[in-house]
Order: structure tokens, then sequence, then C-alpha cells
């Protein structure tokens, strides 16, 4: 009899752009896991702009829903709390009103000793409260560098509960340096992964986005969230200066996860903001690419961050060009890291010019999927 997993994400089951959290679970109920998702209890202070307000709203519709079932052995639940997290008192009745909801899903679903999977690092009172001790703190991201986020609290509170844990994941060494001094031999990394089906079909016949009828090549691509604490706006905006002739296309939500983000950097003629598109057609857009980047700066964020968009770009046949990022340095012989804007220019020229060994990348891509990394976790664990 498979166990039953509490599995606590930080992020919510519908956004359209999925995360590790998402594959994860749906990975673990492809197992024949039975899997209670709990949505983001949010980790930053919330603003009045439109963006928060309208996430608060819809957080309010989906949590007086209940919970949802949006696949066999996975059910979803959105919590009603008051996004005040680091708030102590806030906290503790947040902490309590969902730990009574909780228990009375548990008793609903029949879950019976369920293990405690979680991504949140304020979590360790919850699963307390409900008398879980068998946790595992799946570390992705610092979420102490968020804007917004009460750092020295998130960091506390991930010590405690790396602490506490049976075992620790992250996905980048930075992130497992950082764990294994509450966690000394329970740490393990494991890098983000690709649904490689899905985005090695790039490389097949299809049709481009109408969008870009008018767009001329050579064209540099970005998929993800235009946000400044993982894009380097000035970077892009000095490369589309200096190669006029290169066109820039950008695919996201300007601000997402940082509300207040302006793109008045962003705007050139040779720069084209698209908007956010359905995952389903992402496939299509990297085809669409001569180069697909990733211009990170570098900051306390991304020195400890894994792009997932690093595999999805070398299972879609793409030459990738990125910011040396700390966790993407063990690939460099399937891409060019960049540690200035001269080395990134270079690198892009590379890739233009068919210097990058995009054949190695899709087979490094093909070795990582969300399969065989759930695999590796599972076997780690023994379950």
């Amino acid at each position: 009899m498979k166990r039953d997993i509490i599995f606590f994400s930080t992020a919510d089951w519908d956004n359209p752009f999925w995360t590790n959290k998402q594959h994860l679970a749906s990975a673990l109920a492809d197992e024949g896991f039975r899997v209670l998702y709990i949505e983001s209890a949010g980790l930053r202070r919330p603003t009045a702009r439109a963006a928060d307000l309208r996430r608060m709203w819809r957080r309010l519709v989906k949590g007086l829903s209940g919970l949802k079932r949006p696949r066999e052995g996975l059910w979803v639940w959105s919590p009603l709390v008051v996004p005040l997290q680091s708030n102590p008192l806030v906290k503790a009745v947040n902490d309590g009103v969902m730990t009574a909801a909780l228990r009375r899903h548990i008793l609903r679903l029949r879950f019976r000793d369920p293990l405690f999977w979680t991504y949140n690092p304020m979590s360790l009172p919850l699963a307390r409260s409900l008398g879980l001790d068998d946790i595992v703190y799946h570390c992705v991201d610092d979420l102490s560098a968020i804007p917004g986020a009460a750092a020295d609290a998130v960091l506390r509170a991930e010590s405690e509960l790396a602490g506490a844990a049976r075992m620790v994941f992250t996905t980048s060494p930075t992130l497992q340096r950082r764990c294994e001094a509450a966690a000394p031999g329970r740490c393990r990394c494991l890098p983000n992964v690709v649904d490689f089906d899905h985005f090695s079909r790039a490389m097949e016949p299809g049709d481009e986005p109408a969008e870009l009828a008018s767009v001329e090549r050579p064209r540099i691509g970005f998929v993800g969230a235009l946000s400044e604490y993982k894009v380097d706006f000035d970077l892009i905006a000095a490369l589309a200066a200096r190669r006029p002739q290169w066109q820039w296309v950008l695919v996201g939500k300007v601000g997402e996860g940082q509300p207040g983000t302006s793109a008045q950097r962003l705007r050139a003629p040779n720069i084209h903001l698209v908007g956010p598109r359905p995952y389903a057609l992402v496939p299509r857009w990297l085809a669409a690419f001569d180069a697909a980047v990733i211009p990170a700066p570098l900051n306390d964020y991304t020195r400890s961050m894994f792009p997932m968009k690093f595999f999805e770009y070398l299972a879609a046949g793409r030459p990738v060009v990125a910011t040396r990022l700390p966790a993407l340095v063990p690939y460099a012989s399937v891409c060019r890291l960049a540690s200035s804007a001269d080395e990134f220019l270079a690198g892009i020229e590379d890739a233009l010019s068919g210097r990058i060994d995009t054949a190695g990348g899709v087979e490094l891509a093909r070795r990582h999927t969300w399969k065989w990394r759930t695999g590796e976790m599972l076997r780690l664990l023994d379950l």
C-alpha cells in the first residue's frame, strides 16, 4: 500500500505555467500515490496593486469551493488565510484554521499516516499540529530573497524545517550547502528537469505563431516571468541596442511575482513583448527562435536557482545562452555561459552561427525528465 501524501505547495495548481510543484505532484499520482495538493499560502506581503487584489479575490472564490479533483489520485485545496505570514500572531491564527480544515480533509479522504511533502519553509508548525513527523522538504528556490518576503523569518523557519525533515531535496548546489547546515547528511541535490515529450515537439514540423509573421530573423527568444529580480532588463536593452538587426521576442507576463515591475527599459523597435502564452503552445514559440536565452541578473535569488527553462530550451533543440549561474556551470559544454554583456553577445553570435552543441543538449535533456527525477526521489526515500 503506497503512502498518502500531504503536498504543501508554493504555487497554485491552475497556474498556466507549471513549476516543480504541479509536475511532481502529478508524477507522484502517476506512481499510484494519493496526493492532497495544498495551494500557496503566500510568503510575501500583498500590495494594493490590481494583480494582488485579483489574486486574493480568486483565492477567496477557490477557498470557498472546497476540494477539487483535477485528476485520478490527486485533490487540490486552496486554503483561506490572512496574507500576512510574517506576523507571528497572524501566522498562528492561519495555522490553526488550516489545521482544523486539513484534519477534516484527511478524514474525508481517509488518508492514513500521510507523508508531509513541503515546499513552504514556514510549514513546520502546521505539520506538527497535525501530528505529522515524517517530512520531506523540497527546496527549489531561495524564497527569502523574493521581493517582499520576510527574509529573516523565512531563513529561521527553513532551518528548523530542514532540521526536522527526513530528507531535504534541493535543485542547486547553493541551496544544498545552505540546508546541509541544518540537515547534515540528509540533503540531496537533484536539478530541475523537463517534460521532454512536450518540449521536443519544437523539433517537429509545424506552423509558426501568427504574431511572428512580421518579426524578422534572427530571433532571440525568452519564455518565462519578466520580473526584475529574475531577468536583467538592462542587459537585454543594451544588447538590443548593440545589435539592432536582432529581434528579441519575450514571452511572459511582466511583473509575475513582483508587482510594480516596469518594462519601460524594454521599449525598443527590436524588442517584442508578446505577453504570456498557453503552455501547450510554448514549443511552437521555441521552434521559431534562433537562440534561446536566460539573461538573469546575479543576486541572492538567482545564485541559488536552477532555471526550469534551461532543460526546456535544450529539449526544444535550441542553442542556449545564459548568465553564468552557479547551477548551470556543470552543463557549459551544451550552452554558452556569460559573465558580462560582451560575453553574452559573443554567446548569441555562437548560437546564430551554429557553434553550440544542440544535439548534445537534446540528449542531455532526454535524460533529465520528471519520471527520472521522481524515481530518484522515491528511491532515496525508500517509497
